[in-house]
């Protein structure tokens, strides 16, 4: 829900960032794999209960995640880096819960597994909409720097980050803010499954070849 803004004001210090590592030869892919590696060394941290480390991890993860795609916009931006980057973030996102559950079994677990199967579903029909907008040449201004086609939802990038940072400061709380934001996550899936279908079905009888049509907002 919040993505559409916050992208916005972050591109232009990532930009600046971004160009002494094009300077240096380094590739966007590089940028994600490294930042791939430090956010999965919070999984052994929320294992062994150490949060701020973790949270450090996350950060760094999400600093580098950003970088990497500020970094494609001013050297080559690719369909395999956007794969890449996309395949690593939703691993990265069900590794933190993990280690949640690693961290206090007993109280952690059940919810941690509900939360990780809401991801599925906002992870689902993410993808599945993305496959379909690139065949039928639907579009996002909102988002038309980013690699896959967004349909927006309650529960994004920012959203995500942001409980996650209270995961770790509030580690005693997990259960109640694992909750919460599993039914926002499921009122997302809704959202997306309906509002998808609804613009997939309307360009099913548009010809989409000679102009491409916005997608549809479904969203309060």
């Amino acid at each position: 829900m919040l993505d559409r803004w916050t992208t916005r004001w972050i591109r232009a210090p990532l930009t600046l960032l971004a160009h002494p590592l094009k300077n240096m030869g380094i590739r966007a892919d590089q940028v994600t794999f490294i930042g791939f590696l430090i956010g999965l060394t919070a999984l052994p941290l929320l294992a062994f209960e150490f949060y701020l480390s973790a949270l450090t991890a996350i950060l760094c993860n999400r600093l580098l995640d950003g970088l990497d795609g500020a970094l494609a916009r001013i050297t080559h931006a690719t369909d395999a880096g956007g794969y890449l980057d996309i395949t690593l973030d939703f691993i990265f996102y069900s590794a933190i819960v993990l280690g949640f559950a690693f961290a206090d079994p007993e109280k952690n677990a059940l919810i941690a597994s509900l939360l990780i199967f809401t991801f599925m579903g906002t992870g689902s029909s993410f993808l599945a909409y993305a496959i379909m907008a690139e065949k039928k040449g639907l579009s996002d201004p909102n988002f038309s720097h980013k690699s896959f086609y967004y349909l927006n939802g309650l529960a994004e990038g920012t959203e995500t980050i942001a409980v996650f940072v209270l995961f770790c400061l509030f580690p005693d709380y997990f259960p109640i803010l694992a909750a919460i934001f599993a039914v926002i996550c499921i009122l997302t899936t809704m959202t997306r499954v309906w509002g998808g279908y609804q613009t997939i079905k309307l360009a099913d009888g548009v010809d989409t070849h000679s102009e491409k049509m916005p997608i549809a907002k479904k969203y309060p």
